[in-house]
């Protein structure tokens, strides 16, 4: 009986293996993230309800200055490999380490704002620049 259990480890890992070669880059990118956001316990973009305070963490994929009732806002999308939350700092035009390609971590309530899942003014933290983890 260990030996099959043990035969169905090694089937695992090579299924897993087989997966990542044959996996597009987006997509290894993608797992990369989730793992990072479930070992780290942070809550999966994915999971979130509307209302709730949530931490995520993942990757910001753009940035965008879009004003909002006539008041700088600053967008950025952050991806954490299970979905996307847009972030926005009212009345900011730039923020310094925030730009495509840096990871961080979010704070806040989150929000359905035009069928897309929305974080304003979240309380912020950069992921050290070459940070895997």
């Amino acid at each position: 009986m260990s030996d099959r259990k043990g035969a169905t480890r090694r089937g695992g890992v090579l299924r897993r293996a087989l997966s990542r070669l044959t996996s597009s880059e987006d997509a290894l990118e993608a797992e990369e993230l989730q793992d990072e956001v479930r070992e780290s316990g942070y809550r999966s973009i994915a999971q979130c309800a509307d209302r709730e305070r949530v931490r995520v963490c993942g990757e910001v994929r753009c940035i965008t200055l879009r004003p909002r009732a006539g008041v700088p806002a600053l967008e950025a999308d952050l991806y954490d490999g299970s979905g996307t939350i847009v972030l926005v700092w009212l009345g900011r035009r730039r923020i310094a380490g925030i730009e495509p390609g840096r990871r961080l971590v979010a704070e806040g309530r989150v929000s359905i704002h035009q069928q897309r899942w929305v974080m304003y003014n979240p309380k912020y933290q950069l992921k050290p620049l070459g940070d895997d983890e």
